[in-house]
């Protein structure tokens, strides 16, 4: 077996390979600068995601997980929805977990890093700009949003009281996330804006910086302090036509998974859930697949194929209709936002609903 990207859902994806025996050749990608860059990022993880790496040993500990009790969701008018429950999801600092995995790796004797080797298997975990799959030929759809991500991380004169807290105002959505465990005072800021606020945030002086920030949620949790540097990418709905197939100029067989194989908006946060459901359904495929078959067997590629194309369709598809709804504009499109946030907040039975769905998606 061949893994292809050293990232979080590739090392993932390699441990578990390992724990079913296969021997797994693990090609990490060149550092670049842009590498030796702080990395402000945090995953929110669900339950399936959160039993993955503790099943290989790799939840990290501390504050570098803040589990997350409480959502305020805000938009037109007054209009706001409240989640809450035991544990919504849990923040994970991205670092952190990057180290977990590597040690991991490092203690795997069945994993041998940055072998070239031909295998029955390669599968492609290089993110969304893999130059593997591009080189291969897998047709990679994107829809470009007319957005860019700012995201970054900020200190806080008020605890965050394990709140993660949501507005959508004008088009734009800003995403305040807990960090730093249950007591903490930091968040990451996750800020979806034309390309050229983007850009114009960006370069700020801090303090400027931290007051726009204080003006859009309002004051929500006092003077803020900007923590780290600020980083952009623009934001894209994204797929591939195939996500298994043959091999171009050898034998065996190739798979997707991750970023390589598909992208949303982060509006609720549930890329990196996406990437390592793949994962598990991948190696899920593999583990139950009849004792005659290769992993390279064409039919039992199309069945992880088929059923994880099935499961991110949804999230895409509500994720891209929501983006959708709050960039329109006029009075009717406010009043109909307003009306449908008021009637969810009303419902019980809803709300319960749509928290289930974040924590098992």
């Amino acid at each position: 077996m061949l893994v292809r990207g050293g990232g979080i859902v590739g090392k993932s994806l390699a441990l578990l390979l390992a724990r079913e025996r296969f021997r797994v050749g693990l090609v990490e990608a060149r550092a670049t600068k842009a590498d030796s860059e702080p990395d402000v990022r945090s995953f929110a993880l669900n339950t399936a995601s959160k039993h993955l790496l503790e099943s290989l040993a790799c939840w990290p500990t501390g504050l570098a997980v803040t589990p997350i009790e409480r959502m305020r969701v805000f938009g037109d008018g007054n209009s706001v929805v409240n989640f809450s429950a035991n544990v919504l999801a849990w923040m994970v600092d991205a670092s952190a977990l990057e180290q977990v995995l590597q040690q991991a790796v490092g203690f795997q004797p069945q994993v041998q890093l940055n072998t070239v080797e031909q295998a029955r298997l390669t599968v492609i975990c290089e993110g969304s700009h893999s130059s593997t799959r591009e080189r291969w030929g897998v047709p990679y759809q994107r829809h470009l949003y007319a957005q860019s991500a700012l995201s970054a991380r900020v200190l806080c004169d008020q605890p965050h009281q394990q709140t993660a807290s949501q507005w959508f105002a004008q088009g734009e959505v800003l995403a305040l996330l807990p960090i730093q465990g249950p007591q903490g005072h930091e968040v990451t800021v996750v800020w979806s804006v034309a390309p050229e606020k983007a850009l114009q945030l960006q370069h700020l002086e801090a303090s400027e910086f931290a007051q726009q920030l204080q003006q859009a949620c309002g004051h929500a949790l006092g003077t803020m302090t900007l923590n780290s540097p600020r980083q952009v990418w623009p934001l894209q709905r994204a797929c591939a036509e195939q996500w298994t197939g043959q091999n171009p100029n050898a034998d065996g067989a190739w798979a997707l998974a991750g970023d390589a194989a598909h992208s949303v908006h982060p509006l609720a946060g549930q890329g990196l859930n996406l990437g390592l459901a793949d994962v598990a359904e991948l190696v899920k495929v593999l583990r139950e697949r009849d004792y005659w078959r290769s992993v390279d067997d064409p039919k039992l590629l199309r069945r992880y194929e088929r059923t994880r194309k099935g499961g991110m369709l949804l999230m895409d598809q509500g994720m891209d209709g929501l983006q959708w709804l709050f960039t329109q504009h006029g009075a009717g499109w406010e009043r109909l936002r307003e009306w449908g946030m008021r009637g969810v907040e009303r419902s019980p039975q809803i709300k319960q609903w749509l928290a289930q769905q974040a924590m098992n998606a």
